[in-house]
């Protein structure tokens, strides 16, 4: 059985699906603070949360769990720096109520959901794993925090982990099942179809002087379906015997705003209109990771490389919505 934390969430909701498919029992343990119950629509699911250790306790003694996936954190960026306090209690002092609980049931196996923020901004581009961690703002911060946290529960009570640290998690379930619900949503591809669905007036631009090719920000954009892939090839290798260790899951491939507008028009059939804004403080104009260490150890090969099929997806679940 498998513990899925936060998986009413739009990453873990989607693992979950793709642990199902590929035989795993599951059952998702969420808040629905951020979650939605309509998204666990495999496995088993047991409202708590992770603030209560009773809670844990009282799932862990009912389910036979023997992994856990760690998808609860909150994850707002700008909210982080007016509330820090938010962040380091749910995010850090929480995980340390999963993984005590873990200890007590003798849980061999997390897989953490972590980020590409752990690095901070960029010395070099693509990122690799081995560049320094030097978080600016408090959510990044909070990522950090637990993956020290679960290297020395790894060194000191033997819980051994990866930490996969995404990109931009964007798309859609390709069945259009479940899909990016946020409120307040702040993420580019769905604000850019929320405008092409007239939901909203426009789009806009922070920032459209980068020494970038267009002069606005460059991402890397990894679909949420291969991140779910990623989760089941980690079990998979810390159940052979891996070594605890980091990932960066990302495409490699950089796409700036104003490229992922004019894909949406493509796709959508729409004119999308956009705004330009001053800079955000703290966006690097370039932010583009290094798979090639999971592709070489874990074994994962993206199925949804190209932004097209990415912002189709998000599409036919916007449609659907």
């Amino acid at each position: 059985m498998i513990l899925i934390a936060g998986g009413a969430g739009y990453i873990g909701s989607h693992a979950n699906k793709l642990f199902n498919q590929r035989g795993y029992d599951t059952v998702v343990f969420d808040n629905l603070v951020y979650g939605h119950r309509s998204f666990v629509r495999w496995g088993d699911f047991v409202l708590g949360d992770l603030a209560d250790r009773d809670q844990l306790r009282l799932c862990f003694s009912k389910y036979p769990i023997e992994a856990v996936m760690h998808f609860c954190g909150f994850a707002y960026v700008g909210e982080s720096v007016s509330d820090p306090a938010k962040y380091y209690r749910n995010n850090v002092m929480n995980t340390l109520n999963l993984l005590d609980t873990m200890r007590e049931f003798d849980v061999p196996y997390i897989i953490f959901s972590s980020t590409c923020s752990t690095y901070g901004v960029p010395q070099r581009i693509p990122l690799t794993e081995d560049h320094p961690q030097s978080p600016i703002n408090p959510y990044g911060w909070s990522k950090f925090m637990i993956e020290q946290i679960l290297k020395d529960y790894n060194n000191a009570y033997g819980i051994k982990y990866t930490n996969l640290r995404y990109f931009n998690a964007a798309g859609a379930d390709p069945d259009a099942e479940v899909g990016e619900r946020h409120d307040p949503e702040t993420h580019l591809i769905p604000l850019i179809l929320d405008v092409a669905a007239g939901k909203r007036p426009d789009v806009k631009i922070f920032g459209t002087d980068y020494e970038t090719p267009d002069g606005t920000c460059v991402r890397d954009y990894i679909h949420v379906t291969d991140l779910s892939d990623a989760h089941i090839l980690a079990l998979d290798y810390l159940r052979r015997g891996g070594p605890s260790d980091s990932f960066n899951l990302g495409n490699g491939n950089g796409f700036s705003v104003r490229e992922v507008i004019r894909t949406a028009e493509i796709i959508t059939g729409c004119d999308i209109k956009s705004v330009e804004a001053d800079r955000r403080a703290g966006d690097p104009p370039v932010l583009v990771g290094s798979a090639r260490k999971a592709q070489d150890v874990l074994n994962w090969h993206p199925q949804f490389a190209d932004l097209t099929a990415i912002i189709q997806t998000a599409w036919r679940w916007r449609q659907k919505e």
